[in-house]
């Protein structure tokens, strides 16, 4: 499917989607609709009241032929997040086909004066509308994805955003494309996704989208001393990968900033084993990962002019003779000895070697990592935004800001030294649980702070009650791509900082 721009309806679409933000300009859209279809202004303004979601039919009669205008609500105040949702839950919920023209119309005045943003949100929400979770389902409930046989949507807008909404529109349609891999990788099952699955898929995007890909097998990893990540791998038969993606710009980059994103495509807890309810979520517990691979496929796709690595540390969390026992002392790349007290703090130990790799071996200016860390994150903050912790004010800022823009929010959370007390260990440099039930993700955050090599610029982001979500689209918990878009949108601030 591909999104063409028009600057004027001269003969409209058979259906045109026309958002509409509940404001004080709500009034003009009724009246232009109104000349359009001739239908009265009163009728349609006391049929529809643009709330979010919100859907009303008009039917009018134009060459002789029977078309339609769809209203579709924003709701109050609509950021990019209510455009997208609006429009996925509209495709969403539509199930028999269409295969007429179609057209989103963007010239009525209730959009913003530069409404490319509201474009950018509304392709992306268009073509996530159209995914289906059923991915091993072996027989379909006959209910086709709508407007599958349309080949193009035109995108109406005024000549003046005429650049902007072009580059929006492709935008859109680039973000789509990789949120639905990382939907597909995040709600895969363990059993169709391990860590060569990790693998396999940053390898074949980076030859796609022109990123070095370096993936480690065990041999390897045990070569670069990586002991973290092989004592959780311990008690797992599928073995462990350390996948390193670099992304270089053809001309001079603005910062070198390096992404670490915890990719444990199964976590029981090991011997520390977690309650059965609700264990089978822990298929998504690389969503980091799934973020950070993500990011480095937009990156690509946008060259953006940005030195960016990326580190994965995959493995799986099992229960084996072999396993990593309570009370054992591993090692880690930079040399640091850990207790293990908890086995089901695993990913912390993970993304210990990676953030130390990232730090020793490319020297990034920028330092972040992403995981779903902490259960205690989700007690914190619920399903509505990721913590933040980091030890860089500016950094802070910049993470917050980029979150509000892309509507998935963080929210700070402090990791001042009092902390370090709960992660003292009596036997080895540091251990990965605190052992009591208070403050787990900022202990958290602390003990991955000994291994950034004193980096000045870090931040951590817990996603763990962000990374998948209940939502219209499924009826479990599903994948989010939580991550890329703030990324993305963090790293095109600093793009444009450096131009100013």
């Amino acid at each position: 499917m591909k999104f063409s721009l028009s600057h004027s309806v001269s003969n409209h679409p058979d259906l045109t989607i026309v958002p509409v933000a509940k404001n004080e300009s709500s009034d003009q859209v009724y009246s232009a609709i109104s000349a359009i279809t001739q239908i009265p202004y009163d009728l349609i303004k006391a049929d529809f009241n643009a709330e979010l979601k919100e859907v009303h039919a008009l039917y009018f009669t134009e060459d002789g032929k029977i078309k339609r205008i769809l209203l579709l609500g924003l709701g109050k105040n609509p950021g990019v997040n209510e455009v997208s949702n609006a429009f996925r839950s509209f495709v969403f919920k539509r199930k028999s086909n269409f295969n007429g023209t179609l057209g989103i119309s963007f010239i009525y005045k209730n959009a913003p004066s530069d409404p490319s943003g509201w474009v950018e949100s509304a392709v992306t929400g268009f073509l996530l509308g159209k995914y289906d979770i059923g991915l091993y389902k072996t027989e379909k409930n006959g209910e086709e994805k709508p407007y599958d046989e349309i080949e193009k949507i035109d995108i109406f807008a005024t000549k003046e955003n005429g650049g902007d909404v072009r580059t929006a529109m492709q935008k859109g349609q680039s973000l789509a494309e990789t949120q639905l891999e990382i939907f597909d990788l995040v709600n895969a099952p363990s059993n169709k996704k391990n860590p060569q699955t990790l693998a396999n898929w940053a390898l074949q995007s980076g030859e796609k989208y022109g990123y070095v890909v370096k993936v480690f097998n065990k041999t390897e990893i045990e070569s670069l001393g990586l002991h973290a990540l092989l004592a959780v791998n311990q008690g797992s038969e599928n073995p462990p990968t350390f996948i390193v993606m670099e992304y270089k710009p053809s001309g001079k980059s603005v910062k070198k900033v390096g992404l670490v994103g915890k990719g444990v495509t199964f976590d029981t807890g090991g011997l520390s084993i977690k309650p059965s309810t609700n264990m089978h979520y822990m298929k998504s517990d690389m969503g980091g990962a799934a973020a950070v691979m993500g990011t480095m496929e937009m990156a690509a796709k946008l060259k953006l002019p940005i030195h960016l690595i990326g580190v994965v540390p995959a493995t799986d969390n099992s229960v084996d003779g072999k396993s990593v026992k309570p009370g054992d002392v591993i090692g880690s790349y930079d040399g640091k000895s850990i207790e293990v007290i908890d086995t089901d703090a695993e990913g912390r130990l993970i993304l210990a070697d990676g953030l130390a790799y990232v730090a020793q071996q490319f020297k990034p200016e920028i330092l972040i990592d992403l995981a779903t860390l902490t259960g205690s994150c989700i007690r914190t903050l619920g399903t509505y935004a990721g913590g933040l912790f980091t030890n860089n004010d500016d950094l802070a800022s910049q993470l917050l800001e980029a979150g509000q823009q892309a509507g998935e929010r963080l929210w700070q959370l402090p990791i001042w030294d009092d902390y370090k007390r709960e992660i003292k260990s009596d036997v080895a440099d540091v251990k990965n649980f605190s052992g009591i039930p208070s403050a787990g993700a900022i202990t958290a955050a602390k003990f991955l702070e000994v291994f950034i090599q004193d980096h000045p610029a870090w931040a951590h982001l817990d996603i763990a009650g962000v990374a998948v979500s209940d939502s219209e689209f499924s009826s479990h918990k599903s994948a989010t791509a939580f991550g890329v878009k703030l990324l993305i949108g963090y790293l095109e601030n600093l793009i444009q900082a450096e131009k100013l």
